[in-house]
């Protein structure tokens, strides 16, 4: 009797324990800011655990924790930082090996425990301890392991991320929520419109729906969503609050940290709330990272899965409804659904607490610098494609052009591309698939100069950019993008590839050599 209550009551502990780690806010609650870690004296040191749990609905939760048991903090750094990361893998030993994974970062196997960390769009070294996920493994009961790496002076200010990044098993962990926000601080002195205004962070996340296993195929639902892990599920879609003071400017940085999702967000008012129609203007600061050139005043903006954007919105007038919406994005007809949902209901009231405003501006902003005015020492051409095996398999594949289109083998011999260090290109990256598709590159941003071959220099770099589906004729959508491989910090080793994780698990990614 008394070892069957020990062994009850140790049980619960663990599950207790493991409660506390991957909490998620009551649906329907009030949204609030991550924690934040910030360095100090030049120096941000953060131990992170990763651990795992299956919540009651039998979804697999993944998380970062700190030893205070602070889940997915908003690590804040400035350019020039020396960051230290320890990363302890205290998953379960989980599934057969699928392949061997020697190289010099770290060896063994690589099976659904397998874990690692890629920090999405800083350019730093593809090296071993600092952003390299080719042939770093961290595994459970190894020791913690160390990421030590500089925010380079040149890194531009504003919002980035990390996740994990082991191939074949990155979509079930980011579905499970192991995100983060990483913010390079100095926006203000590069657009000084958001000197001194509250600032919120937001993090989109996406996960299967309830009972719904890994490998289904989705419903025409599409996927549960989370704004700062506060849930959004089918059936009743009951959204979050955010909770402001009316008639207020504040700036918003939204990550979109969802595996699999497109988010087109909008920012609707209404009088009451069975009638939010009215769509706002929101004034784009900055996307993936890079500050936008010039006046940006939009309706709606688009993040591809792995996308940030950062805008200024004024919040509703007293009595009046406001919501964060999602749009419908179709994705094509062998894409997910993407319909509409409420993401969350902004509640205006004077009486609301105000929160953590932006510094103030101290210096003159400088002129938005692209990359249109280099000149390409070459063109390359890049498509995405697919194949179906059978009616639940689907091959991906990036190619570039004249090439046999294969799967991403992790024991590749040879990279796909080579490029001299020091060059600029251009890559025209067609989507040959009735879905679509976004493009991300490690280590470096581009700038998008055209689409569908009409010229349209955009006024931003980027690290992510959506391909529409192809509709079965007519010409391949397609974006003309200027590729900047000059920064010697990223000689190296690396990777390109879908970012909806889905297609990159299944074989959507290429390597690249800059030497």
């Amino acid at each position: 009797m008394h070892k069957v209550c020990f062994v009850i009551s140790l049980f619960c502990a663990v599950a207790l324990r493991a409660e506390e780690v991957c909490t998620r806010p009551p649906i329907g609650s009030a949204v609030e800011d991550p924690a934040s870690v910030r360095s100090a004296d030049g120096k941000l040191h953060l131990d992170l655990f990763f651990r795992t749990f299956v919540d009651r609905y039998r979804q697999t939760r993944y998380c970062y924790v700190t030893q205070d048991r602070v889940q997915a903090p908003t690590l804040r750094v400035k350019p020039g930082d020396e960051v230290v990361l320890t990363l302890t893998n205290e998953l379960p030993h989980a599934g057969e090996p699928v392949h061997s994974h020697g190289g010099v970062c770290t060896t063994g196997s690589m099976s659904a425990s397998s874990t690692n960390l890629h920090f999405h769009g800083l350019d730093l070294p593809p090296s071993c301890h600092q952003d390299e996920t080719l042939r770093t493994l961290v595994q459970p009961n190894d020791p913690p392991f160390e990421y030590r790496f500089k925010i380079p002076l040149s890194q531009p200010p504003g919002l980035y991320w990390y996740h994990p990044h082991p191939h074949g098993f990155t979509e079930p962990q980011v579905l499970g929520g192991a995100s983060g926000a990483l913010i390079v601080e100095g926006i203000e002195q590069v657009k000084p419109q958001v000197a001194g205004l509250p600032e919120r962070v937001l993090v989109l996340r996406d996960q299967n729906p309830s009972g719904a296993k890994d490998d289904d195929e989705n419903t025409e639902q599409g996927k549960d969503l989370s704004i700062n892990f506060v849930q959004v599920q089918f059936p009743v879609y009951r959204p979050a609050v955010i909770r402001v003071r009316p008639n207020e400017r504040q700036f918003w940085r939204v990550l979109n940290a969802s595996a699999d999702t497109y988010f087109d967000l909008q920012v609707r008012f209404g009088a009451i709330i069975q009638d939010i129609r009215d769509p706002q203007e929101i004034e784009l600061i900055a996307m993936d990272g890079s500050a936008v050139g010039g006046d940006s005043k939009r309706s709606h903006v688009l993040l591809g899965p792995g996308a940030r954007a950062e805008f200024i919105v004024t919040t509703p007038p007293e009595r009046v409804w406001g919501q964060l919406v999602a749009l419908n994005y179709e994705r094509g007809p062998e894409g997910e659904a993407n319909p509409y949902r409420v993401l969350a209901n902004i509640s205006a009231a004077a009486s609301v607490a105000g929160i953590a405003s932006m510094p103030a501006a101290s210096r003159q902003p400088a002129g938005f610098q692209g990359l249109s005015d280099l000149k390409p020492a070459r063109q390359r051409r890049l498509y995405f494609s697919e194949q179906r095996k059978d009616p639940k398999t689907i091959e991906y594949f990036i190619t570039e052009e004249g090439v046999e289109p294969k799967m991403f083998d992790m024991n590749f011999k040879h990279p796909d591309i080579t490029v001299a260090h020091g060059s600029v290109e251009d890559w025209i990256v067609e989507n040959r698939a009735e879905e679509s598709h976004v493009f991300h590159i490690h280590q470096l941003h581009f700038q998008v100069m055209a689409r569908d071959g009409k010229d349209g220099v955009e006024p931003m770099i980027r690290d992510t950019v959506d391909l529409p589906y192809w509709d079965g004729k007519g010409p391949y959508p397609s974006v003309k993008l200027r590729m900047d491989f000059r920064n010697p910090e990223i000689v190296g080793t690396f990777v390109y590839h879908c970012h909806i994780l889905e297609h990159e698990d299944g074989g959507m990614m290429g390597s690249i050599r800059v030497k």
